[in-house]
């Protein structure tokens, strides 16, 4: 866990555990090549008791000759005004001002008091909450820079050997308040367990929790291969096709094997937008397997942690919510354009981010004598007004250059796998109300370019800081 010239921060809240931890520490310093500095964090639930531990550890690192760095924090009013469990809040700003220690190099490693019968009492109450395997592997013995070496030591060993050397602690009676379920396991479960059965128990659950970790650690390998062939990462989304994760193992006879790694796959895709899974259950993950199974393109599943997947036609999208989403749906803008006028007109579509570009040229004698009919250019003679840049509005149609019969603008973006929450603000020209052209698709045929043609109106796409989009931008054939 250490490594000679280590600057080891010891996490000390003047309990039992934690003292027994930093005098074992000491004992060692010299042989692992280690120095030593004390950390506490006063979370400032318990008044002045809360405070009197922390005079009492100053003093204690003070009397011994080691640095203290000290963190208070009012953890209940920030409980409170994130809506977040007390407990939970009071764990991770304690461990986020480790981290902080370790981030500004006040420290290399950071070592915690956690005991075997810290780690038996996690395992129970995951087993009673239904966890998995994750969940069964409990406490880690090393976790980036956090350590913990004492997940091998029983309580009752720790207390005996401070009572050796005539050192007290402190006690926080919150521990023994049965009210907590974490109290209930600790004061009635573990004991009961201990007395009923053979053996010590709590060495049994720390050795499930030992075995979970290996066998966890062999499935993140298999499905970080998995997940790295199937993802289709865009930015900060994640796009998996539904039917890989409705079977991501070709040729497994086993559906639960199946199974397991499909709702693996998702929470590993989860945890690539989110950066933690925090709140999702079983529940959740079964959710969006139905969506790959038989979802229809448009629906979604709501994750927590603002979370959300979209089937996006044989598609699933993992990506933030964002709450301005149904604002961005109904978007609605018309440009009117006049390219006889002008020449060369740029429509900037501020509502998209898009700009579309429209250039009236000459179309040359030798074109109209070798050229059958373009798909990509308009026969501005052709053309009514008003000529206006709109979005996509349901119904609109129109038979495109090199096909047979009119068709729905909706079924060729499909066809061209734009996106529902996309093809609402898609762009579309319309010449006296009639859809003439429309991002990515070939012109009307009714209104394409062909032998005799005279001027003719090229369309180019661009995003709105310049970057062209697609190849289709000012096709020229002649």
């Amino acid at each position: 866990m250490t490594r000679p010239g280590d600057r080891v921060a010891v996490a000390v809240s003047g309990g039992g555990d934690s003292l027994g931890l930093l005098f074992l520490l000491e004992e060692l310093s010299a042989e692992l090549g280690v120095t030593l500095t004390v950390v506490h964090f006063n979370h400032r639930l318990r008044g002045e008791a809360a405070d009197a531990d922390e005079w009492f550890v100053r003093k204690l690192a003070g009397e011994r000759g080691l640095e203290c760095l000290v963190r208070s924090e009012d953890v209940a009013t920030e409980a409170k005004r994130s809506g977040t469990n007390l407990e939970e809040e009071a764990r991770k700003r304690r461990y986020a001002y480790f981290r902080e220690i370790v981030r500004e190099g006040k420290a290399t490693r950071v070592a915690t008091g956690h005991t075997a019968d810290d780690q038996a009492e996690t395992v129970l109450a995951r087993l009673a909450r239904g966890s998995g395997l994750r969940g069964l592997a409990g406490i880690h013995p090393v976790l980036g820079p956090i350590m913990r070496p004492l997940l091998d030591v029983r309580r009752g060993e720790l207390r005996a050997y401070l009572a050796e050397r005539g050192q007290p602690w402190r006690e926080d009676e919150t521990n023994g308040d049965t009210t907590r379920f974490r109290a209930r396991i600790r004061k009635r479960v573990l004991p009961f367990l201990e007395a009923e059965c053979s053996g010590s128990v709590a060495e049994s659950l720390a050795r499930l929790a030992d075995l979970a970790r290996k066998d966890e650690a062999l499935l993140d390998e298999i499905v970080a291969a998995r997940f790295n062939e199937m993802n289709e990462r865009h930015g900060a989304r994640v796009t998996l096709r539904a039917a890989d994760l409705a079977d991501p193992w070709p040729g497994c006879r086993g559906r639960e094997a199946s199974e397991a790694l499909a709702g693996r796959l998702t929470r590993r895709a989860a945890q690539e937008v989110k950066q933690d899974l925090r709140g999702l259950t079983f529940g959740h993950i079964a959710r969006v397997l139905d969506l790959a199974r038989q979802g229809k393109s448009g629906d979604r599943v709501e994750l927590p942690g603002g979370l959300e997947v979209e089937r996006v036609l044989d598609r699933l999208v993992f990506s933030k919510r964002d709450g301005r989403r149904q604002e961005k749906e109904r978007i609605s803008y018309a440009y009117t354009v006049n390219p006889w006028v002008e020449g060369e007109s740029t429509v900037q579509i501020a509502e998209t981010g898009k700009r579309v570009r429209l250039k009236l040229i000459d179309w040359p004698a030798a074109g109209r004598e070798t050229y059958s009919e373009a798909s990509g250019a308009l026969d501005a003679d052709q053309l009514g007004i008003p000529l206006v840049v709109r979005n996509w509005l349901p119904g609109d149609a129109y038979r495109p250059h090199g096909r047979g019969h009119v068709e729905k603008l909706k079924r060729l973006l499909l066809e061209r796998r734009i996106a529902g929450k996309d093809r609402a603000a898609w762009p579309v020209l319309t010449s006296a109300g009639k859809p003439v052209w429309s991002e990515g698709l070939p012109v009307a045929a009714a209104f394409a370019a062909g032998p005799r043609t005279r001027q003719a109106l090229l369309i180019g796409e661009e995003k709105a800081e310049g970057d062209r989009v697609d190849a289709l931008a000012e096709r020229r054939t002649h």
